[in-house]
């Protein structure tokens, strides 16, 4: 019996260099228009977030103030919230559901009290950066 030679074609089965490279080129394309929205997106779900838990950090002081005719110092912060301080025989918490987290960014939420330009107290995200930057600063994120 004769052996038979297998011959391969002029059209192999695989992809060429410049088809390879179109396919690459248009995944760029596609991630360059996708990309920036995206983290766009991611941007703005950190700051929904900050403004929800300031939200609740709010309520929460309020409960705390018409349980102990004050909001707590500065001092005692917002752990006053969770546990109760020293010499706080009207305290009737936990006023909230878990411990104080950080903001979306990292970074501890500032409480003050009294707060500056004659509000009860201030609450404040300083943002992705951290960093304080005064009234209405870039990336700060504040209650009321």
């Amino acid at each position: 019996m004769p052996k038979r030679l297998i011959q391969q074609t002029e059209s192999s089965s695989g992809f060429t260099l410049l088809e390879l490279l179109v396919v690459i080129v248009i995944i760029g394309l596609l991630a360059a228009y996708v990309g920036p929205r995206y983290f766009a997106q991611i941007g703005k779900s950190e700051i929904s977030t900050a403004k929800a838990q300031l939200e609740g950090f709010g309520k929460a002081l309020d409960a705390y103030r018409l349980d102990t005719g004050h909001y707590p110092t500065t001092e005692q912060g917002l752990a006053a919230l969770v546990t109760s301080p020293a010499n706080e025989p009207k305290w009737n918490g936990s006023y909230l559901a878990k411990s104080v987290p950080l903001d979306p960014w990292g970074h501890p939420y500032v409480y003050r009290s009294p707060g500056q330009g004659g509000t009860d107290f201030d609450l404040i995200s300083y943002g992705k950066d951290g960093q304080a930057r005064g009234e209405g600063g870039s990336g700060q994120i504040s209650y009321r």
